[in-house]
């Protein structure tokens, strides 16, 4: 076997393969022979066909079947005694198999780049501080009030107005012709929300039970449903009912029934500050991380190989679907299609392979693995957080065959502590904002 390998670029290769003849015909050889132990044509014994018939009846067959078999013996060798590992599946370009003659073939292919990552120990990396005010407090408490309002159907005769939940069916129509996905029975609604569109909110305000009405809009050619961007679009609206937000006081009695252990409403003040701490910090760590990795991340320069980027698109598109399926919506419901929303993710996921690959050097470069201890302090966090056993959550993982992404996972954690710990960090101050996220 002769390999030689092409650069057309640092991380796109060529392999070309050349198989001798007598290693040709042999393997052709040995097919024939299998097969002659095989064939049943009529007026020949098992095992007495002659090669001749055999060639004119299954020749392309075993052409097909040799040819598949060469690669798939010699293609590893080949990558091996080159010292390339190919990323995803290469682009294949073969002659036709002859006897008595060498087969040749090619294999397109993209390899992981080759870099070297510098001076990523002790860099400088600003840390924001924070403090929790009462007004904070004061606002997350406030939320937790709305999320436990209750709907009411509103008893006296008055028109909509700003805030009202209206619940209504419409239908939608261009010009004459009636937009078939774009319409709903019992259809919730918060005027004022901008959740569906402000000229059509505008247009409920002042209606009132039982109503009937027609609404035009005139989308934005942004609009993010692509189904009604750009058009000029008449509803038709029923105005089914009109709830109110009833909203409880907020006294000790709302905190204990909040359960958690609140017995008033200090415990819960408590709680929140807690909380809002926690998710600060929680905030800021990734914030400095995000700083660090893009630091690094700046100073090193290659190519990244497009099988990555399309890998990961793949997984980061399949996980919003996936998302909108839970939520129960799908992409077709939004008006985005999967081009678009690719299109729309591709520079976040460039710049994510790009992390990723960095970290990856970094971790190799520093020898960072993840070990047993880490895998079963992992495997707790998350059985704590799914009432399961860690062994559970171990058995889930294995079976799904997730214990690789897992470590990966864990590795890029790893990696990215070893980096904040190693960094020079500078506390800075930053002007005070009311945290309510």
């Amino acid at each position: 076997m002769k390999t030689s390998l092409e650069d057309i670029s640092s991380i796109k290769k060529k392999l070309s393969v050349e198989i001798e003849p007598e290693d040709v015909d042999q393997k052709i050889n040995e097919a024939y022979r299998e097969l002659s132990k095989k064939a049943r044509i009529p007026g020949f014994r098992p095992g007495k066909v002659p090669r001749k018939i055999l060639e004119q009846r299954f020749g392309d067959d075993i052409a097909d079947d040799v040819t598949k078999n060469i690669i798939g013996d010699s293609f590893p060798k080949a990558v091996a005694e080159v010292d390339v590992v190919p990323l995803g599946t290469p682009l294949l370009d073969k002659e036709t198999l002859k006897q008595g003659q060498p087969f040749r073939y090619s294999a397109s292919m993209e390899i992981r780049p080759k870099f070297e990552v510098k001076d990523y120990l002790g860099l400088e990396i600003e840390k924001e501080g924070y403090k929790i005010t009462d007004e904070d407090v004061a606002a997350r408490v406030e939320q937790i009030r709305q999320s436990n309002g209750k709907l009411q159907s509103i008893d006296e005769d008055r028109p909509i107005k700003n805030d009202d939940h209206v619940v209504l069916d419409y239908e939608s129509f261009e010009g004459e012709a009636p937009l078939d996905d774009i319409k709903a029975s019992n259809f919730l609604l918060k005027v004022g929300s901008n959740n569906f569109h402000p000229k059509f909110e505008e247009g409920l305000i002042g209606l009132r039970k039982q109503d009937n009405a027609e609404i035009k809009v005139d989308f934005e050619d942004s609009y993010y449903h692509s189904k009604l961007a750009g058009k000029s679009v008449s509803f038709k609206v029923k105005i089914i009912d009109i709830k109110d937000m009833v909203l409880p006081e907020l006294n000790d009695e709302f905190a204990k029934n909040l359960g958690a252990d609140f017995s008033n409403m200090e415990d819960l003040k408590v709680k929140v500050r807690e909380s809002l701490a926690n998710q600060e910090e929680r905030r800021i760590e990734k914030q400095m991380k995000d700083m660090l990795l893009k630091k690094i991340t700046d100073s090193v320069d290659f190519e990244i190989p497009q099988v990555l980027i399309e890998s990961e698109l793949d997984y980061t598109v399949e996980n919003y679907k996936q998302n909108l399926a839970w939520s129960g919506s799908s992409l077709e419901q939004t008006g985005i299609t999967e081009e678009k929303l690719r299109n729309d993710m591709r520079p976040a996921t460039e710049r994510r392979v790009r992390e990723m690959l960095v970290l990856e050097e970094i971790a190799q470069q520093d020898k960072i693995t993840v070990n047993d201890e880490d895998l079963e302090n992992r495997f707790k966090e998350l059985a704590a957080g799914m009432g399961q056993s860690p062994r559970i959550v171990r058995q889930y993982y294995e079976a799904k065959d997730l214990m690789d992404s897992l470590r990966y996972k864990l590795t890029e954690e790893k990696t990215l502590n070893y980096l904040i710990k190693n960094a020079r960090v500078l506390p800075v101050e930053r002007e005070l904002q009311a945290v309510t996220g």
